[in-house]
């Protein structure tokens, strides 16, 4: 059968009232609109589904059968069209997003802001590794990512939005700590701690010490942004942070960035979406929030 909503619609109508003209009424249709309607559903069907006794319309069997069918049809598809609507009006709907694990410090306080603003809105954040987060923006698993800057070889567009310099970072007392523009050839001396192999900051933290032709000596690797934190704390080696990321701990005085030539290195944080990738009405304002207001609110400015 190739039943058709405004078949169902003009059948109910007219079981509901059991008349045609009465129907017609009700749904702002002509009468022989409505009795075609009716016609074509009872060819579908292969049934009657009405039957004129004098004057009075009934319902058959079979136009019973199909009136209590009718009925919740056409309450799903409005109970459909009332979730639709209510996501339109972002008073409903699902954000679905992944972050590397270097952007916990400051996601939260976004999704906090969203929350505030769409209390309605559902939301679930996945804070993983990066090789997880591009998998999840390859197999549209995700609304979008938060993360550095994707590889160029991946399909997907990559929004910058705030930046995220990188500064090294050392153990109070350190032997630089005091010392002024210090040259880069004293890096080379030390032992830098770093993240896991995918990492966008350990790639940066490679690409900086090839690029100034510099010699790296690796000690640890850590599988977080905290793991590192805490071992430079237990001085075993120099590390290279995001300096949004150590806020606290410089003001605990647990850690200090040492004053070296040439850095911060300069980086971004990127919104990263599968290409051609249509966002939901709730992704869409999230986004927005990302790119037009992320800085400024981290910031300490009016949400």
């Amino acid at each position: 059968m190739h039943l058709t909503l405004r078949q169902l619609q003009c059948f109910s109508a007219v079981a509901q009232n059991l008349s045609f003209t009465r129907a017609a009424d009700t749904l702002h249709l002509t009468q022989p609109a409505v009795s075609m309607q009716v016609r074509q559903l009872e060819q579908q069907t292969g049934i009657a589904l009405t039957e004129q006794l004098g004057k009075q319309i009934h319902l058959t069997a079979a136009g019973e059968e199909v009136f209590r069918y009718a009925r919740s049809i056409l309450q799903q598809v409005d109970e459909m069209d009332d979730v639709l609507n209510k996501m339109k009006g972002l008073a409903g709907g699902q954000l679905r997003i992944a972050a590397i694990s270097s952007a916990n410090y400051f996601a939260p306080k976004l999704l906090g802001v969203f929350h505030q603003r769409f209390p309605d809105v559902g939301v679930s954040m996945d804070v993983t590794r990066q090789q997880s987060v591009l998998k999840q923006v390859a197999d549209n698993e995700v609304d979008m990512a938060i993360m550095g800057q994707p590889p160029e070889a991946m399909h997907v567009d990559a929004i910058a939005f705030m930046n995220n310099p990188l500064v090294v970072v050392a153990p109070p007392g350190h032997r630089l700590e005091k010392k002024k523009k210090i040259a880069l050839k004293e890096l080379e001396k030390e032992i830098f701690l770093t993240r896991e192999s995918g990492s966008g900051t350990r790639g940066a933290m490679l690409r900086f010490f090839r690029e100034n032709k510099l010699e790296l000596t690796t000690g640890m690797e850590m599988g977080s942004l905290e793991g590192i934190k805490q071992s430079v704390q237990a001085e075993l080696g120099l590390g290279l942070l995001p300096k949004g990321a150590i806020e606290t701990e410089l003001k605990l005085k647990k850690l200090v960035v040492l004053d070296v030539k040439n850095m911060p290195i300069q980086r971004h944080w990127y919104v990263v979406l599968h290409k051609g990738k249509r966002l939901s009405v709730a992704a869409d304002a999230f986004k927005s929030l990302l790119v037009e207001e992320a800085e400024k609110l981290l910031s300490g400015g009016r949400k």
